[in-house]
C-alpha cells in the first residue's frame, strides 16, 4: 500500500490550535468541585507525601480512580508548581497528543487533506474542549483507548513490520486501565469483538493478534500496582474499588442516575456541529460495508480475505461499530455523566470526516443537505438556549444559593447574547454555503470557527465572573487558613462540602454538612486554634459552642471564622486569582 504521510504545515496548524484551545485561561479558573477537587487533591496529597502507590483524599484511601492520573500529576506539579494549571495540564497535554494521533492515522490511511479534516472534527467539539480542560481522568483515557484501538486496526490490517502495531492494542488497555479502571480495557475489547463478530476474522485476529503474548504484556503493565494496592490494602481496597466499579454500574451514584435515553442530547450536543452527520454516516457505514469485496466473499461462501488498512468499507464500518458499542454500554450502566461517552467521539469524528470527504466529492451524496438542515436546525436551537440562559439562570437562582450564596444577585452579562448572535449569523453562512454545491466546501470552515469563537468567548468573557462570585471565593477562605494553621490545628468546613477546600487549604479538613450539629460541637471541643469555613446564610446556624468564634475573612457570601486572630492576610494568592483582597475583619 502507498503509505500516506501527514504534512508538516498541518501538524503545526493543529498543535496550535488544540493548544490556543487547550492551553488559554487553563490555570485561570478555581477548580470545580466535585471531580476536579478530589483528583487535583489527592495528586496533591501524592505529591507531598512522596508515596506514589497509594491515592489518598484528605488524608484517606482513594480508589475512585486508579494511579496513572495522579502520576502524572506529581510529575506536573514538580514541574509548574501545585496550582490549578498543573493539576489540569495532563488532561490538556492528552488532549493535544489525541488531536495529532487521530491526524497522523487518518493521515497514513486517507490522506493528509482528510486526516486534517478528521483531527479538526476531533478538537472543534464541545465534549473534548471541555474534557482537556478539567483535573479528571477522561481526557488522559480518551488517548488510550483510542490509541488501543487505532494499534488494533493497523495490527490486523498492516502486511509486514505493520504488524507490530498490534502491541499497541494491549500497551493502550493497560495504560487505560491504570487511568480509570476496568473501563480502560472493556471499550476496546467491546469495539474489538463486536468487529471480530461482523467480519468474521477470528483466524486473523488469531494469527497476527498474538492473543497470550499481548494478554501478558498488558498484565505486565497494569498488575503491579493494582497487586501491591490489594497487598498493601486487602479488603480495604477492594471493598472500595467493587462500589466504584460493579457498584457504580449497577446502581446510581452520587444522584448520577438519568434515562436510558440521557446520551442521545449527550452525543447530539457534546459533539455539535459535526454529530449532524453521524446519522447519514452511519447508513453509508453500513450500506458499503455490506457491499464490501469481505461481505461479498462471505456470502458466496469464500475464505474472507482482509482488506487493505485504509479501506472505507471496513474502517467506516470499525468505527460505526465502535460508537455502538460504547454508547450501548454506557447506556446500560446505571450511574450517567455526559463525559462518560468521550471515548467514542474518536470514532465520531472519523464518521463524520469520512462521510463529508464523500459529500465533497460527490453532491448526490445521500443525506447531505439533510444534513445540513439538520446542522441549521440544531444550531438555531442552541442559539435560542444562549439567548435564554441569562433569564433561566436568573428563575433558578433561588435553588443554587446553597453553593452559590450570591447566585441571586448574579448577571451572566452580555457573553451569552454574544455567544447567540455568532451562533445564528453562522447557521446563516452555513445555510448559504452548505446549500451550495459549489461553495460547499466553505461549510466546514465556517461551523469550526463558529465552533472555536464561542467556545474561546465562554472562557475569556463568561467564566472569569462566574469564577469570581460563584467558584473562587470558599476557595481563597481556605488558602488563607491553610496559611495561618499548624498542622495540629483543625479547618472545619461547615455547610459546603466542596472537596477542592482541602486542595486549597493544603491540609485535611473535617466536612460537616449542616444538618449535623452534634459533630460540630464534637469538633469544637477539640483542644487548640480551630477555624470554621461556612456559607454567611449558616452562621446563625451555628451552635452556642461556636459563640466565640470572631469572623477573620469574608467573600462573596462566605466567612472564614476563627477562635484566635489570624497572621497571615492574602491579598493575592497565585493558585486563586483574585481582582480584589478579601475583606478582613481584626478582633
Amino acid at each position: 500500500m502507498d503509505r500516506l504521510t501527514p504534512q508538516p504545515i498541518h501538524l503545526l496548524l493543529l498543535l496550535l490550535l488544540s493548544g490556543l484551545l487547550f492551553f488559554v485561561g487553563l490555570g485561570s479558573m478555581g477548580l470545580t468541585d466535585r471531580d476536579e477537587g478530589r483528583n487535583a487533591e489527592a495528586g496533591r496529597e501524592m505529591f507531598a507525601s512522596g508515596d506514589l502507590v497509594t491515592p489518598t483524599f484528605n488524608g484517606e484511601l482513594r480508589v475512585a480512580k486508579p494511579v496513572f492520573v495522579y502520576w502524572l500529576m506529581t510529575v506536573s506539579y514538580q514541574v509548574f508548581g501545585v496550582n490549578e494549571f498543573a493539576a489540569r495540564a495532563p488532561s490538556a497535554i492528552f488532549g493535544v497528543a489525541l488531536i495529532v494521533m487521530h491526524y497522523v492515522f487518518l493521515s497514513r490511511l486517507r490522506g493528509p487533506t482528510v486526516g486534517l479534516m478528521g483531527a479538526l472534527m476531533l478538537l472543534l467539539n464541545v465534549e473534548i474542549l471541555a474534557l482537556g480542560r478539567m483535573a479528571i481522568t477522561d481526557s488522559v483515557l480518551i488517548f488510550f483507548t483510542t490509541m488501543s484501538l487505532y494499534s488494533f486496526w493497523l495490527g490486523i490490517h498492516e502486511q509486514g513490520s505493520g504488524r507490530h502495531w498490534i502491541w499497541g492494542f494491549y500497551a493502550g488497555m493497560a495504560f487505560a486501565t491504570l487511568t480509570k479502571g476496568p473501563v480502560g480495557f472493556a471499550v476496546p475489547l467491546i469495539t474489538a469483538l463486536l468487529y471480530l463478530i461482523a467480519t468474521r476474522q477470528w483466524l486473523v485476529f488469531w494469527q497476527r493478534g498474538v492473543p497470550i503474548a499481548g494478554t501478558l504484556l498488558f498484565l505486565l503493565l497494569a498488575g503491579p500496582w493494582y497487586t501491591a494496592m490489594f497487598l498493601l490494602h486487602g479488603d480495604a481496597y477492594t471493598s472500595q474499588a467493587k462500589v466504584h466499579t460493579v457498584g457504580r454500574f449497577l446502581a446510581p451514584m452520587e444522584g448520577h442516575g438519568v434515562g436510558w435515553w440521557f446520551y442521545f442530547p449527550v452525543l447530539l450536543l457534546g459533539f455539535y456541529p459535526w454529530s449532524s452527520f453521524l446519522p447519514a454516516a452511519f447508513h453509508r457505514a453500513y450500506a458499503t460495508w455490506r457491499e464490501s469485496p469481505g461481505r461479498l466473499q462471505e456470502r458466496n461462501g469464500l475464505p474472507r480475505t482482509s482488506e487493505p488498512a485504509g479501506s472505507g468499507h471496513d474502517l467506516d464500518w470499525f468505527a460505526a461499530l465502535w460508537v455502538i458499542g460504547v454508547f450501548i454500554f454506557f447506556s446500560l450502566s446505571s450511574t450517567r455523566l455526559p463525559h462518560y461517552i468521550g471515548p467514542l467521539f474518536p470514532a465520531c469524528a472519523l464518521l463524520a470526516t469520512s462521510y463529508w470527504a464523500l459529500g465533497l466529492k460527490d453532491a448526490s451524496a445521500k443525506g447531505l443537505r439533510g444534513s445540513i438542515h439538520f446542522m441549521m436546525g440544531i444550531g438555531y436551537l442552541v442559539a435560542i438556549g444562549l439567548a435564554s440562559a441569562p433569564y433561566l439562570f436568573h428563575k433558578f437562582s433561588g435553588k443554587m444559593v446553597k453553593e452559590f450564596p450570591l447566585a441571586t444577585q448574579f448577571e451572566l452579562g452580555i457573553g451569552p447574547y454574544l455567544a447567540a448572535t455568532m451562533v445564528v449569523a453562522a447557521m446563516g453562512f452555513i445555510g448559504y454555503f452548505g446549500l451550495n454545491d459549489i461553495k460547499r466546501h466553505l461549510t466546514f470552515g465556517v461551523a469550526g470557527a463558529a465552533l472555536a469563537s464561542v467556545f474561546l468567548l465562554a472562557i475569556l468573557v463568561v467564566v472569569p465572573n462566574l469564577n469570581r462570585y460563584a467558584i473562587a471565593p470558599p476557595q481563597e477562605l481556605a488558602y488563607a487558613a491553610g496559611l495561618n494553621l499548624e498542622p495540629n490545628d483543625q479547618l472545619i468546613a461547615f455547610g459546603t462540602t466542596r472537596p477542592s477546600t482541602a486542595f486549597y487549604a493544603r491540609r485535611t479538613v473535617e466536612f460537616i454538612p449542616s444538618n449535623e450539629l452534634d459533630r460540630l460541637r464534637t469538633a469544637l471541643s477539640k483542644e487548640g486554634r480551630t477555624m470554621i469555613l461556612l456559607p454567611q446564610s449558616l452562621r446563625e446556624a451555628l451552635p452556642k459552642e461556636a459563640a466565640a468564634f470572631q469572623p477573620i475573612l469574608k467573600r462573596h457570601g462566605y466567612v472564614l471564622l476563627a477562635n484566635e486572630p489570624m497572621v497571615d492576610i492574602p491579598q493575592r494568592t497565585s493558585t486563586v486569582p483574585s481582582t480584589t483582597p478579601p475583606e478582613s475583619f481584626g478582633h
